[in-house]
């Protein structure tokens, strides 16, 4: 089970163009801004990470401000973002075991850092309906090599109920109109 309080949110390149043109990009935009403001209001760490910004441009704005203020980003090359020290780092600085992951290119840069993050031991979960890629066929194989290597499947109202746990919590009013 997900717990608030040992896991956190990976952002993977929700940047530039290439946010507009995935598979379902309008949905898939829509699920992951209510993601980080769910994430916010459970007081999770999120850790905000751009490929190569000054080539593919900089996070789209409606989800850059969501994130700006309260979280900083992490500038990589490195499909996998835990090749990148910096970010290592900080992921592991967080001392949270239980990582969600979102974002794009499923098939490329979130399909590596997934790998490596159950390679360094981390609990993984893709929130499927926050992950795309340009080719739906992509999306497709990069979730079944993804599960077969051990990482969990779950979905944005999925995950974020199982970290509330309880329709008392005292998030559950703010979380609830979010996600409707």
């Amino acid at each position: 089970m997900l717990d608030k309080d040992d896991c956190g949110l990976l952002l993977v390149d929700v940047q530039g163009s290439l946010a507009r043109l995935v598979q379902h990009s309008d949905l898939f935009i829509t699920n992951t801004k209510k993601l980080l403001q769910c994430c916010k209001l459970l007081s999770m760490p999120v850790i905000w990470l751009e490929q190569n910004p000054k080539g593919l441009g900089v996070t789209i704005p409606e989800i850059a401000e969501l994130l700006s203020g309260s979280f900083t980003v992490n500038e990589k090359s490195h499909f996998n973002a835990l090749f990148e020290q910096p970010i290592n780092e900080a992921i592991k600085s967080t001392g949270k075991k239980q990582w969600l992951v979102a974002g794009i290119e499923a098939h490329i840069c979130v399909y590596q850092t997934v790998l490596f993050l159950i390679y360094e031991c981390f609990e993984v979960e893709v929130v499927t309906d926050c992950i795309s890629s340009r080719l739906q066929s992509n999306i497709e194989v990069a979730v079944q090599k993804m599960q077969s290597k051990g990482c969990a499947i779950t979905s944005l109202e999925m995950c974020i109920y199982e970290l509330m746990k309880d329709s008392q919590s005292g998030e559950f009013k703010k979380v609830l109109s979010v996600i409707k």
